[in-house]
């Protein structure tokens, strides 16, 4: 069956080390978008963090789409929302008190690419975050919040080492009634129960009527690996961990040597 939709995790997959979309690949997806093939990026990034590689690879329109949040909000390139899974003032307030307690470094961005954090002294990983978004920080505790104010994703974030001491208590914590993932070395997720990047897939497949065998994705991380059970062919990075390339189809090239591009070719173009 030919592929009609090409999913693609952004960090270390459609972009190389030096956060660029390469040349090959940038060729390769117009190529698929010229023969009627959806483009749609997937990823943990806000709107806002992506809208500019979406302009990059003219990806635009109501008629193309954007996976965000690790699936919290399918939505049009434009901007509109299909589908919205966020995490609601409670358990806002519940995932604050956690790491508040355990002096965790956090932050959390709300559905309109925002990042919050009540932290003082910020983590650079948030400040990378709010960075990618072209955006600030609110340095906010939730009672200088309003009421109803929710959250599409929270992010604990630190060294690997640090992460690696505290993955196991936030999953004890939280896995039981909320989406948690390592989404990288530096990243500790919490979102929806539902949320994740093979329900965002298979929302926007029963919107265009698409089969699993009709889609491709492409991902290198743990957070990749919904999305690569959901899809016909799942494709991991060379860069990619390890658990990533147990669970794809095939296994490409790095994204600094047009891994993209050259599983595009073999397979798709």
């Amino acid at each position: 069956m030919s592929i009609k939709l090409i999913a693609l995790d952004v960090d270390d997959t459609l972009l190389t080390s030096n956060q660029q979309i390469a040349e090959s690949t940038k060729s390769a997806l117009k190529e698929a978008l010229a023969k009627g093939i959806k483009v749609v990026l997937c990823s943990g990034r806000p709107l806002a963090g992506v809208d500019h590689y979406l302009d990059e690879l003219g990806v635009q329109g109501d008629d193309q789409y954007v996976i965000t949040y690790n699936g919290a909000l399918v939505e049009t390139a434009a901007g509109k929302v299909l589908s919205r899974k966020i995490i609601n003032n409670k358990d806002y307030r519940r995932i604050v008190k956690f790491v508040e307690d355990r002096k965790m470094q956090y932050y959390v961005l709300d559905d309109d690419s925002n990042v919050y954090t009540s932290n003082h002294d910020i983590n650079r990983f948030a400040v990378t975050q709010a960075w990618e978004n072209s955006a600030g920080i609110f340095v906010r505790e939730p009672d200088e919040l309003a009421s109803d104010f929710e959250i599409a994703k929270a992010a604990i974030v630190g060294e690997k080492e640090t992460l690696d001491q505290y993955e196991q208590a936030v999953k004890d914590e939280f896995a039981d009634e909320y989406y948690v993932v390592r989404a990288g070395a530096n990243f500790i997720e919490i979102m929806h129960p539902e949320v994740n990047k093979g329900e965002g897939l298979t929302t926007l497949a029963d919107i265009l009527h698409l089969s699993s065998d009709e889609i491709m994705a492409f991902g290198d991380e743990k957070n990749d690996l919904p999305m690569f059970d959901f899809v016909g062919s799942a494709v991991a990075m060379g860069n990619g961990s390890d658990i990533a390339k147990e669970h794809a189809k095939y296994v490409t090239d790095t994204n600094d040597n047009d891994g993209i591009a050259k599983s595009l070719k073999k397979y798709v173009l």
